[in-house]
């Protein structure tokens, strides 16, 4: 129930994801040694680009069959990586790409305050596919040390650690592709990771705060204004965005002070960082064409939607579920993330 909302969600974001065709229930009871048991059971049908992992690789490389790497290589670019055929350099322009699409991927987690928590090596997909939401969980502030996992008690998979952790996991996957990519090429890609990940993150970001593009560094300051006070404040990370979305005004190019000005901020030292942040959006609304200003409403509509999925409203429709078999939460819930419109933005 859990990855079938949360796929949904992600997808409503604009998140590179897997989705669910169908959850059927067995009517077995299942035990589980690490979760309250018996609990019911279910099949549940996931649909994706590829369901090739990057475990699919170590496995080859542990048994030391480089000839199955290659065949396996060459069938990944032949159905996902198509237009790379004819390259001479196929194997390495392959991992080049999945760097950049992971890059992105983990950006666009991160912008939309996602936190998967169980990011090993066998839940990264070659098509740079998010997928296998168990544990997960949307923050509700902004907090870089959460995470949403109960087990994970050094904070491996944690909110702030997902990009390190995926740079790590395409790390491994050097492992068994340096058996038929030089470690030169590989290295050469992997350290473009961080600069595609923060470009990548910059937009993201920026989309949610309604800009299609800034100068470099007023874009940069504006992120970086929005992070500390949310940070600071512990303002509700979804909520924030939301209520920019539905308070935006026009007036706001010529008060500042009317930007989210009923949000109720007690302490001194976060007024002061809200008030910076006002006084950074309130420049780049006037670096914006006075004609952009519908653009701009649309645009944070478009990346900020009401429906969030934080624990607690998951947690409001699954007690009916166990007590009563009602899903009737479930289908409303599921039915409002899809009634909003989708970002429409480019996932690739």
């Amino acid at each position: 129930m859990r990855e079938v909302l949360a796929a949904e969600m992600l997808h409503r974001l604009g998140v590179r994801t897997s989705r669910c065709l169908s959850l059927i229930e067995t009517g077995d009871s299942l035990y589980r040694g690490d979760e309250p048991s018996p609990t019911r059971s279910s099949v549940m049908i996931r649909f994706s680009r590829s369901h090739i992992r990057f475990g699919t690789f170590e496995r080859l490389a542990y048994l030391d069959r480089k000839d199955l790497i290659a065949i396996l290589l060459d069938h990944v670019i032949e159905y996902y990586y198509p237009h790379l055929i004819e390259e001479r350099d196929r194997y390495a322009l392959f991992y080049a790409e999945l760097v950049q699409k992971v890059a992105q991927l983990v950006a666009q987690w991160m912008a939309a305050g996602f936190c998967h928590a169980v990011l090993n090596t066998d839940n990264m997909s070659v098509t740079g596919e998010s997928f296998d939401y168990g544990p997960f969980a949307f923050i509700e502030t902004y907090n870089p040390s959460f995470t949403a996992a109960y087990f994970d008690h050094f904070g491996r998979y944690s909110y702030s650690n997902q990009p390190g952790i995926c740079y790590w996991n395409l790390e491994k996957l050097q492992v068994p592709l340096q058996k038929v990519i030089t470690i030169a090429d590989l290295q050469s890609e992997l350290a473009k990771f961080e600069s595609y990940y923060q470009s990548a993150y910059q937009q993201r970001m920026l989309d949610r705060l309604g800009f299609d593009q800034l100068e470099t560094s007023l874009g940069q300051s504006l992120v970086y204004a929005t992070i500390l006070f949310l940070k600071e404040s512990q303002a509700s990370y979804q909520g924030f965005f939301w209520q920019l979305a539905q308070q935006f005004s026009q007036s706001w190019r010529s008060q500042p002070d009317n930007i989210l000005s009923d949000l109720e901020i007690l302490d001194d030292s976060v007024k002061n960082s809200l008030q910076k942040w006002r006084q950074i959006y309130h420049h780049a609304l006037n670096q914006s064409p006075e004609d952009r200003m519908l653009s701009i409403a649309n645009k944070l509509s478009q990346f900020n939607p009401e429906t969030t999925l934080v624990r607690p409203v998951i947690e409001a429709i699954w007690k009916p579920i166990i007590e009563a078999d009602d899903w009737a939460g479930f289908y409303q819930l599921l039915s409002a993330i899809r009634a909003q419109p989708d970002t429409k933005t480019s996932v690739a």
